[in-house]
């Protein structure tokens, strides 16, 4: 019998939705227990919430490098660490717990440095740990579909890509003293880039995740609308992708009016795709010459990949949560996997990993570099 494996989470307080949205969906299969975290960046704060979610008193950790010390020492450590906590404390946690042995799922962006995320996509392989990077939107069933499909030659050869993240979560000027936006503005705790690195990769990550390609160059265009940031609110990426395929992506704060704002639109020689998160459970199938019509998550007739992330039958909504769980079944195939000496379900592997996490972060710099030279193409 396959044993459960044990889960921690560093991150993800009182009041978190990603730190929900990581319980839910890391237990949703049976696949890991909630066994450690170290939850909030105030020790009694951390120690008093993982006890309330029914963690044992001796694992309920006040800080991550308390958790790492004891967890290492245990028989029964944990197996999978998922690393939610402030994009500028990734790197050091990350490569914490790779190099004490766990398997490390990290929040998006995988560092705010490059050279950062360079050594941990090479520790992790240097040392066979298991790694993902939370692009978590890849987990929709429908996004697999896509995937699938174009996989597959139905859409022919991809001739454009245009993906977007726009919403109106950056508009008001009056947030400048508000401390969930204000760090997103501020290099020292953001990085290079607010809007794009932030939301932005996102949709990059979705982009090259259902194409099967990776960006090769790009030209970029960055606004400051809001008066005192010094980074990006608003941004227009034209790319180019190492299978052909012309990209563009748009990412933007100041989007009165939409609302989550991730959409991706997909443009073959057969045919065309078109998917918005905000209406997951549909997807929009252009053959060329035929009328659209629409794919429902749950349906007869999709691909395996989608069929297997769907968790529910056709006609209920699924949402972020399960698409999460998604990613979390992959890892713990993975881990179980290698615990047992034998191949993983190939599916299983489709996980964003740190090599994509790396790679939307050199799109990132990349994007940067080109803006402040008045749009310049750079190569990646």
């Amino acid at each position: 019998m396959t044993e459960i494996l044990n889960w921690g989470l560093i991150g993800g307080g009182e009041g978190s939705q990603i730190g929900f949205a990581h319980r839910i969906g890391a237990e949703l299969d049976g696949k890991f227990r909630f066994a450690a975290g170290a939850l909030d960046l105030d020790p009694t704060r951390s120690r008093d919430y993982g006890k309330s979610l029914g963690l044992q008193e001796d694992r309920a950790y006040g800080n991550w490098k308390e958790m790492l010390e004891a967890e290492s020492a245990r028989k029964d450590r944990i197996d999978l660490v998922t690393v939610a906590t402030p994009n500028e404390t990734h790197f050091e946690i990350s490569k914490a717990f790779l190099e004490k042995g766990f398997h490390v799922f990290c929040e998006k962006p995988l560092t705010t440095d490059l050279e950062d995320a360079k050594t941990l996509v090479k520790t992790a392989r240097e040392l066979n740990r298991v790694n993902a990077v939370n692009f978590g939107y890849s987990g929709y069933p429908l996004v697999r579909q896509m995937r699938a499909a174009i996989q597959r030659g139905e859409l022919g050869k991809i001739r454009v890509v245009f993906a977007e993240f726009a919403g109106g979560f950056f508009a008001d000027a009056a947030d400048a003293d508000n401390p969930r936006v204000r760090w997103r503005f501020d290099p020292k705790q953001a990085g290079v880039s607010a809007v794009t690195a932030d939301a932005g990769i996102h949709a990059l990550h979705m982009a090259c995740f259902v194409t099967g390609q990776r960006v090769s160059s790009l030209s970029a265009d960055f606004a400051n609308s809001v008066e005192g940031r010094v980074l990006e609110d608003d941004s227009m990426v034209s790319f180019r992708m190492d299978g052909g395929t012309v990209g563009r992506l748009w990412t933007s704060g100041l989007a009165v009016g939409r609302a989550h704002g991730l959409r991706i639109q997909v443009f073959g020689e057969k045919g065309g795709f078109r998917w918005e998160q905000e209406q997951p459970n549909q997807l929009h199938w252009t053959p060329l010459g035929e009328p659209t019509r629409i794919l429902e998550r749950g349906a007869e007739g999709l691909q395996p990949e989608a069929i297997r992330a769907s968790r529910i039958t056709v006609g209920h909504a699924e949402g972020m949560p399960l698409a999460f769980a998604n990613l979390y079944r992959d890892l713990g195939d993975r881990i179980q996997a290698l615990k047992e000496g034998r191949v993983p379900d190939p599916m299983s592997t489709e996980h964003p990993s740190f090599e994509d996490g790396f790679h939307t972060l050199d799109f990132v710099h990349a994007a940067v570099k080109s803006a402040r030279e008045g749009s310049r193409w750079v190569e990646i």
